[in-house]
């Protein structure tokens, strides 16, 4: 029978030295992870990542917080203090067998350790280096530290989003941190081609206010066009309307019309022909001039019946509709469900916890989930005596001048 801890996947094969923490970094680790790389975090001893203290809550039957886990699966955790040059002695050594090394660090902080990319790329030249920090490599903001609302705020996402006369206000999630872990994976599943091709590994620079600036999209690109600021519209569309949320009889729905003939025949199934016939209504671009009079006007339409009663008759029209779910709904919805969104996996403590799960879905090498969040230091011994041959007499001996 085979070790379900062995990893299987696209990226099997491949081993990460992951000096990373909080959610941007372990974002992108725990993907190349899911995807079958051997991923070992490296946690300062007696510490950890940041997040194993982010509680409550706590994962039901654990000391570890929901945050770290959510996070850090399919990764060992060895405790290596690189402060110590004994202890960069053992991440140079564990560098030397890795294809990918990933680190959050503020600029220039890992030189000191002789960790920086130069360092390493002169002596392990297939290494590929990715560094995930507030601002990217250069530039006059690079020294500073980066978290996800101050990403927010200088990206520019907050001035987009809220009510019109609202304060501006974050998104519910840390989407700054998030993508740009996600996009750090990008750039080394390219460099992994690259080194493919010619054997060379090279850094990735992924700035969060780059890829924050990135994913701005049609609304970065308005802005582009005019010259204009946009304006905050709450929960409706720039471009689109009607796009947005009205309120239902017994609550709200998202009504998502994209494009003229998807209006027309929302206006032939619910007697609205006359619409058709007044030129404030009649096209995309003479509903975005007259946004409160469409809003205004079909308000009282939309509050005329129930939320469930509009979705059912506009799937049955297929237009765009949903309604607003709190995460119980979300999480008992039965597309949620049938799509396998939440898995359940076996922690050192003994007991499962529920984690998200990886939303990538590969025909032939799919995700796969091995290994729980790890205890801290859980694989310490084991990792050092794998790869480095360490007994246990010199690793106690480590241990005990807190090296590990």
């Amino acid at each position: 029978m085979s070790d379900p801890t062995t990893p299987t996947g696209p990226l099997k094969g491949l081993r990460v030295f992951d000096l990373t923490r909080v959610l941007a970094g372990p974002t992108c680790t725990q993907m190349l992870g899911d995807l079958g790389a051997d991923v070992i975090k490296i946690e300062r001893p007696g510490a950890g990542d940041d997040t194993r203290g982010f509680a409550p809550p706590r994962m039901p039957g654990t000391e570890e917080s929901a945050y770290f886990v959510g996070v850090n699966r399919n990764k060992r955790s060895v405790t290596l203090d690189i402060a110590q040059p004994e202890g960069q002695k053992l991440a140079r050594e564990l560098i030397a067998q890795c294809d990918i090394l990933v680190e959050n660090f503020k600029v220039g902080a890992l030189a000191k350790y002789g960790l920086g990319y130069e360092q390493l790329h002169a002596a392990f030249p297939r290494l590929i280096y990715c560094s995930i920090t507030g601002f990217g490599q250069t530039g006059p903001y690079a020294p500073r530290p980066g978290y996800d609302s101050l990403i927010q705020a200088m990206g520019g996402v907050m001035s987009l989003t809220g009510e019109p006369d609202g304060l501006p206000q974050k998104v519910g999630v840390p989407v700054a941190d998030l993508f740009a872990g996600l996009y750090g994976c990008i750039g080394i599943l390219a460099a992994l081609r690259h080194r493919d091709a010619t054997g060379e590994g090279q850094q990735i620079d992924i700035g969060m206010l780059d890829t924050h600036v990135a994913w701005l999209a049609n609304q970065g690109m308005n802005y582009l066009a005019t010259g204009q600021n946009p304006p905050r519209l709450g929960n409706q569309h720039p471009n689109i309307v009607p796009y947005q949320v009205f309120p239902t009889a017994d609550g709200h729905i998202v009504l998502s019309i994209g494009n003229d003939p998807t209006f027309k025949r929302f206006c032939e199934a619910f007697e609205l022909n006359h619409l058709l016939e007044d030129p404030r209504f009649a096209t995309n671009a003479a509903r975005v001039e007259n946004r409160q009079l469409v809003t205004d006007t079909l308000t009282p339409v939309m509050q005329a019946h129930p939320t469930a009663w509009w979705v059912e008759r506009l799937e049955a029209l297929k237009i765009g509709c949903g309604p607003i779910n709190k995460l119980s709904e979300v999480f008992a919805d039965p597309q949620v469900v049938a799509r396998g969104a939440v898995r359940e996996m076996q922690h050192s403590a003994g007991v499962p916890v529920k984690v998200i799960a990886n939303p990538v879905r590969l025909s032939a090498t799919p995700a796969s989930y091995r290994i729980a969040a790890p205890l801290l230091g859980e694989h310490t011994d084991a990792v050092l005596a794998e790869r480095l041959g360490l007994d246990a007499a010199a690793i106690a001996a480590l241990r005990g001048k807190g090296v590990v």
